[in-house]
């Protein structure tokens, strides 16, 4: 069995006084991850750096409110978000009854009291543009995410999406989707540079 990547040092700046929780959340994901099909099996050795750090350093982005996460899986990044941000209310939507199993469980072990989970599909999301951001991390391109993300958000929230090297080409591919949703600003934004080997990649954009 590959082994749990070594907690990187960046961990304890990155979640302060709730690492304890980021931990907690970390060795369950490792034990339970590939078995539940959350995480495949080559991702232990690379577990700390390319999933909870890469989502966890982009919690400073967030303004206090509530946001919500798009395709949560195995809640990245909507859990490990809700650990580094108690100050948010997170909504993780979810499709698939065996996630919203994992994720459920996990807010009730880890004790957070501002996390909802909602099984459906963000096509089928029902509230209106209520919330005041929605952050998503590999559920697909820009293109297809804008039409199923800006519907939930209210005038003058924020997308802020988890990308990989193509985000500013995923940008100029959605520039119809963009300016259908009413998405405005959209730009490529770097995060935990200095923090963080592989640093952060983020598609932010105001809905209008």
């Amino acid at each position: 069995m590959t082994e749990l990547e070594q907690e990187p040092a960046a961990a304890t700046q990155i979640f302060g006084d709730r690492v304890d929780l980021a931990r907690q959340f970390t060795t369950a994901l490792a034990e339970h991850g590939e078995e539940r099909g959350l995480i495949g099996p080559l991702e232990l050795p690379r577990l700390w750096s390319r999933h909870i750090l890469n989502s966890a350093v982009i919690a400073p982005l967030f303004s206090p409110g509530r946001v919500g996460d798009v395709g949560s899986g195995a809640g990245l990044p909507g859990l490990v978000l809700a650990i580094a941000r108690p100050d948010v209310e997170w909504v993780l939507i979810e499709p698939m009854e065996r996630r919203v199993a994992w994720l459920t469980e996990q807010v009730g072990e880890l004790g957070l009291e501002n996390v909802e989970v909602v099984r459906a599909r963000a096509e089928d999301w029902r509230s209106g543009p209520v919330l005041d951001a929605v952050t998503a991390r590999a559920v697909s391109a820009l293109r297809t995410l804008v039409p199923i993300t800006a519907p939930l958000v209210r005038d003058g929230g924020e997308l802020i999406l988890l990308k990989g090297a193509s985000a500013a080409n995923e940008i100029e591919a959605a520039e119809k989707q963009l300016r259908k949703f009413r998405v405005t600003n959209a730009r490529v934004e770097m995060v935990g540079e200095g923090l963080l080997v592989e640093p952060s990649r983020v598609v932010r954009a105001t809905v209008r």
